[in-house]
């Protein structure tokens, strides 16, 4: 678990309305304000809440480092218990004792859509807090930001194509999407129409109608080409058959020590701080700092040069893609604040 004294602040407060606790954790801001999205889902404890907001949050301020964005890293979890059912009235009052909460932090967070929440959630939190992002177009928003999270990944698996089969297309590559919600079945589609042999897995297994399908259970040992995580974290490790891992889903790695177990077994990761941040390249370069939107999309494609950047790194210095896109982020974070280490 990533320890709490490396955050700038942690807020945790038992919501008035609602009685679940909400928690917004801010990793950094030395680059900028801490920003990153609501995840609204159940925990077995509130400490499995707070300890799934500190490791996000750093995940953000890697995230945000490593694009370039001039923002630090936060995230916000409101912690359903997990014998609470997610009635739309628990989940209208835990939202508004979000907002508020998010509302003290007075533009030093931005917030955002996560897992369990999406734009027309920030619509309401706007009457709690100014500093919410991603609502939809209809409201002077961007809207979801599943396209652009895609988009980044289809690039960051076009140069990690590229550094191990020799060429970036797709086109007769087997290719496993695990999660087939918003950003996964994007994913998939945009990879079939590009000539990929497509498999998809899923615990809802209606999502993968017109797939290939595998189980979930033993899902990320399949054979292929490309293993797309694109649902949980805490998954891949060195029993994955691929020779290529690359997705969206946050903290993929069973623990960091896999990253070195992947390397030795010749598979090659993709961090996915690197590869999903496209999502929140987008929605910030258009509303915070107000790009239109072929030139966002454009910083969004850049990940694919990232990726790159940080592959050869690893190949070249026999070190781990982690460690190279962590110093990278590190790197950024440290000309920002001399002398401080995050």
């Amino acid at each position: 678990m990533v320890g709490p004294w490396e955050h700038e602040e942690v807020v945790t407060r038992l919501g008035p309305r609602s009685g679940v606790p909400v928690i917004v954790a801010v990793h950094s801001r030395r680059l900028g304000p801490a920003a990153g999205g609501i995840r609204l889902t159940q925990y077995p404890t509130w400490q499995d809440g707070v300890a799934d907001a500190l490791r996000l949050a750093r995940g953000m301020t890697y995230k945000n480092a490593v694009a370039g964005l001039p923002f630090g890293g936060g995230k916000s979890v409101i912690a359903v218990p997990a014998t609470t059912p997610v009635t739309p009235s628990l989940r209208a009052d835990a939202l508004a004792d979000l907002g508020e909460l998010i509302a003290t932090f007075d533009g030093s967070y931005l917030a955002g859509p996560d897992i369990g929440t999406g734009p027309d959630d920030m619509v309401y939190l706007r009457s709690f807090a100014r500093h919410v992002f991603c609502l939809p177009e209809s409201h002077g928003g961007t809207g979801p930001s599943s396209l652009p999270t895609a988009r980044g990944v289809l690039a960051a698996i076009r140069a990690g194509l590229t550094a191990v089969f020799g060429s970036p297309s797709v086109s007769g590559r087997r290719v496993v999407v695990v999660g087939m919600g918003s950003v996964g079945s994007l994913l998939a589609s945009a990879l079939r129409s590009a000539g990929a042999s497509v498999v998809a897995a899923d615990l809802i297994e209606s999502r993968c109608a017109g797939y290939e399908t595998v189980p979930v259970a033993g899902v990320y040992e399949t054979e292929a080409d490309v293993l797309v995580p694109a649902a949980v974290g805490g998954v891949v490790g060195a029993g994955v058959r691929a020779p290529l891992v690359v997705g969206p889903a946050n903290n993929q790695l069973r623990s960091d020590d896999a990253a070195a177990a992947l390397r030795d077994a010749g598979v090659v990761w993709v961090p996915d701080f690197v590869a999903g941040a496209g999502g929140v390249i987008y929605t910030l370069t258009r509303e915070a700092e107000g790009l239109a939107p072929d030139a966002a999309m454009a910083r969004v494609e850049a990940i694919g040069d990232t990726v790159e950047t940080v592959l050869s790194k690893a190949a070249a210095n026999g070190t781990t893609t982690l460690e190279e896109a962590v110093a990278l982020a590190e790197g950024r974070l440290n000309d920002a604040t001399p002398g401080r280490r995050s």
